[in-house]
C-alpha cells in the first residue's frame, strides 16, 4: 500500500479528531467513556491529585458534563473497566484481560516463591472479604520493585500483578483488593494466552499503542513503555510484518523526517477528517499524561509545543511549575497554566498562566478558553472567579 501524504495541519486535525478534541463534544456519560477508551486501548493512571487524577483529566476534556462518579461506576460497580498495568498503571476495558496473560504469568514466579504467604492472603480475602495492606499483619520487610517494603503490601501487589487479585476499589490512593475470580467473567478469567508466539504478541501491542496515540512513528518513545521484552529490533520487525500484512498504513507528513503510521482500521476516520470542513474552535485543558501527549517529540514536531511534566524536577530546574497543564484551542497549543491545588468548596484558582510564543489572542479565543475554564471548574464541582482571569486580557 502506497504511503499517504499529509500536510502538518491535516495530521494535527486527524489526531485531534481521533482523540475527540476537535469540533463539538459528541461523547456523553459512561457510554462515551467506554467508546473513547475502547478506541485508545487504555488511559494512564497516576495518583497525583492537584485538580483531579490523570484519568479524570483525560476524560473531562472529551466527555460532555463529565463527573468523577462516571469513572468510579465503570471501574467498581459495573466492572466494565479495570485497573491494571499497560503503559505503566492504566485503566482499560475488562474484555482485554486475556491479552495480559503473559504479564500475569511473569509474576507467578514471585507468588510460587512465597506460596505460604500467598495462600494465607488468599484465604484471608476469601473468608474476610475485601482487604487493604493495613488489614494484614505481615510486617516483615522484603525486597520489592522500588525497594524494601512490608510483606503484606508486596504480597497483595504480587498477587494483583499475577492476576489472583484485582483492585476492588480505591479510597484516594489506598487500594482495596478482592479475588479476581469473583469479578472477572469466568470465560475471560480462564482464557488461554491468545498469542501463539512472541511475534504475534508484539504485533498486537504495536497496533494497540498506535491506537493509543492515533498517529505514531517507529522511533524510541514513551509510547512503547510497558511492553515486556520488546527492544528496537523486535519493534522494527513488528512494523515490517504489520506493513506487509496491510494492518498499518504509512503516513508521510510534510516537514517530518520520519514516517508516521496509523492502523488500517482508522483509514476511514482519516478520510472523513480530510473531507470535513467543520471548525474546531473549541478549547480543552489536557491531562499531563494525556494519550495525545505520550510522545513528546511527536507533539513538538507537529504542534511546535514542547511540554515536559516537571513534578519530579527540582524546583530550581523547572521552567514553568510543579503541575502545569496544556491548553488547546482549535488545532493549536496556545497556552499552559499552573492551577492551585483544589480543595473542596473552594473556587478554581489559577496560579500562573503562560501564552505560547507567537499566539495572537483574539476575542473568539478568549471566549472559548473562558468557557473551557468554566467547564473545568464545573467538573471539579466548583466555579471560577472571573476577576481572577486577567490573563485573558492578553499575554503576560
Amino acid at each position: 500500500m502506497a504511503p499517504i501524504k499529509l500536510t502538518t495541519l491535516q495530521a494535527k486535525r486527524f489526531l485531534l479528531s481521533y482523540h475527540r478534541l476537535y469540533g463539538d463534544f459528541d461523547l456523553m456519560g459512561t457510554e462515551g467513556i467506554m467508546s473513547y477508551i475502547r478506541r485508545v486501548g487504555c488511559i494512564q493512571f497516576d495518583p497525583l491529585n492537584v485538580v483531579g487524577m490523570n484519568p479524570e483529566l483525560v476524560l473531562q476534556s472529551r466527555i460532555k458534563d463529565f463527573n468523577r462518579h462516571m469513572l468510579w461506576e465503570l471501574l467498581y460497580e459495573k466492572r466494565e473497566l479495570i485497573d491494571y498495568w499497560d503503559k505503566n498503571m492504566a485503566i482499560f476495558p475488562i474484555e482485554d484481560w486475556p491479552y495480559f496473560r503473559r504479564r500475569r504469568e511473569g509474576y507467578q514466579a514471585w507468588c510460587t516463591a512465597h506460596k505460604d504467604t500467598v495462600d494465607r492472603v488468599y484465604d484471608d480475602i476469601k473468608n474476610r472479604g475485601i482487604l487493604c495492606s493495613g488489614d494484614l499483619q505481615y510486617k516483615e520487610k522484603v525486597n520489592w520493585a522500588w525497594g524494601p517494603t512490608r510483606l503484606s503490601r508486596a504480597a497483595l501487589e504480587g498477587m494483583y500483578h499475577a492476576g489472583h487479585l484485582m483492585i476492588h476499589h480505591k479510597i484516594n490512593t489506598r487500594k482495596y483488593y478482592d479475588l479476581a475470580e469473583r469479578h472477572v467473567p469466568r470465560e475471560m478469567y480462564s482464557a488461554p494466552d491468545p498469542f501463539q508466539s512472541n511475534e504475534q504478541y508484539y504485533d498486537w501491542y504495536i497496533l494497540r499503542r498506535i491506537g493509543s496515540v492515533g498517529l505514531l512513528w517507529n522511533r524510541p518513545s514513551d509510547a512503547w513503555l510497558g511492553i515486556s521484552g520488546m527492544k528496537s529490533q523486535q519493534r522494527n520487525e513488528a512494523f515490517k510484518r504489520l506493513l506487509n500484512e496491510n494492518r498499518v498504513i504509512e503516513i508521510n507528513v510534510e516537514g517530518l523526517e520520519h514516517p508516521l503510521y496509523i492502523r488500517s482500521a482508522d483509514e476511514e476516520l482519516l478520510n472523513r477528517t480530510l473531507s470535513d470542513r467543520q471548525s474546531g474552535q473549541r478549547s480543552n485543558i489536557l491531562a499531563p499524561l494525556d494519550n495525545l501527549l505520550w510522545d513528546r517529540n511527536l507533539i513538538k514536531a507537529l504542534f511546535d509545543f514542547e511540554y515536559r511534566w516537571e513534578v519530579y524536577k527540582p524546583v530550581a530546574e523547572r521552567k514553568f511549575g510543579y503541575y502545569v497543564l496544556p491548553v488547546l484551542y482549535d488545532d493549536k497549543m496556545v497556552a499552559r497554566f499552573e492551577p492551585q491545588k483544589h480543595r473542596k468548596d473552594t473556587p478554581l484558582t489559577i496560579k500562573n498562566w503562560w501564552w505560547e510564543d507567537n499566539v495572537i489572542v483574539t476575542s473568539t479565543m478568549k471566549d472559548s478558553i473562558l468557557q473551557c475554564i468554566e467547564r473545568f471548574a464545573a467538573y471539579l464541582g466548583t466555579s471560577v472567579q472571573r476577576e481572577g482571569l486577567q490573563f485573558l486580557q492578553g499575554k503576560r
